[in-house]
């Protein structure tokens, strides 16, 4: 597997509106390598230079295999890893439908369709903190360039890594390898701490003296019990949602979130794939657990 990370592009400061990146590419994305962990789990790393020079952690990128019209629909792919000297990038993807079935099968030199990067990336932290990263499932994937990314600018990122099962950590070894921090949770109990990762997570809290910054990516309801963490404790916290996305540019409004930032007087809409997918957690209207109706990246129509 590729290491994390060939060479890093510099982060943006934190703006109260969304994050003008630089303009997406639109080209086909040949196939280098393919990681195969299990039966379901693949980490796949395309040729696309303009993606690999411009990523920043949390942004994403729309996929379809080829040019085929049999599955006329892209799916975001968070973007796990890039190696600008390489001109390449990786996703890391559950097969659960056609969609990803299709792009697990792509034969090395084969290529994807690819419009990036893509969505308002990850901001780091406006002061000197501990980041605490929490990832649950596939959610894990945009954490390791941002882990990537902070370890460089002299940040010691700690990773809490979650899932229903031991299965449900395929990056816990490459996570290990790399050398971050690492606290793994199962709900199982298969492998490490027995309970939600957000347990895990309040158990370290309570014990940390140090200023702490949280970003999340995962599930809505695991987003949602971030945010209550972090405005229990009065963290600094921000999420990548997770809602359906149709197009990336705004213009399907499938992906609608419902926030609500502290001068408006009523909540608004706003695109996950623009303005978004990063937010900051208390701007977010959290509903039954989840910032909006939301399936996972990875699934089809």
């Amino acid at each position: 597997m590729t290491g994390v990370v060939g060479r890093l592009v510099e982060w943006t400061a934190p703006c109260p509106t969304a994050i003008i990146q630089s303009m997406p590419s639109d080209l086909d994305a040949a196939l280098v390598e393919r990681h195969s962990i299990g039966d379901a789990f693949h980490v796949l790393v395309f040729e696309h230079g303009d993606v690999a020079r411009n990523s920043r952690p949390g942004q994403f990128v729309m996929l379809k295999p080829g040019r085929s019209t049999a599955l006329p629909l892209r799916r975001p792919f968070s973007i796990m890893d890039v190696d600008a000297e390489r001109e390449t990038f990786s996703v890391f993807m559950k097969v659960v439908g056609a969609q990803t079935q299709a792009l697990a099968h792509l034969r090395i030199g084969q290529t994807a369709r690819c419009l990036g990067p893509l969505g308002r990336s990850f901001q780091s932290p406006q002061s000197p903190s501990l980041p605490l990263l929490i990832g649950g499932g596939f959610g894990i994937a945009p954490l390791l360039l941002l882990g990537a990314v902070l370890r460089r600018d002299a940040y010691e990122p700690r990773v809490f890594y979650g899932g229903r099962t031991i299965a449900d950590l395929a990056l816990r070894r490459t996570l290990e390898d790399l050398g971050f921090s690492l606290v793994l949770a199962t709900e199982d109990g298969s492998l490490g701490f027995k309970g939600l990762i957000t347990a895990a997570l309040e158990e370290h809290l309570d014990s940390c003296t140090l200023p702490t910054s949280l970003f999340a990516c995962g599930p809505g309801p695991m987003l949602a019990a971030v945010a209550r963490i972090a405005a229990r404790r009065g963290l600094p916290a921000q999420v990548s949602v997770d809602p359906w996305m149709g197009c990336g540019m705004g213009t399907c409004l499938g992906c609608v979130v419902p926030t609500r930032k502290a001068n408006e007087e009523r909540p608004r809409y706003r695109c996950a794939c623009t303005e978004g997918p990063v937010f900051e957690s208390s701007e977010v209207v959290w509903t039954d657990d989840r910032a909006s109706p939301s399936r996972a990246r990875e699934t089809t129509p």
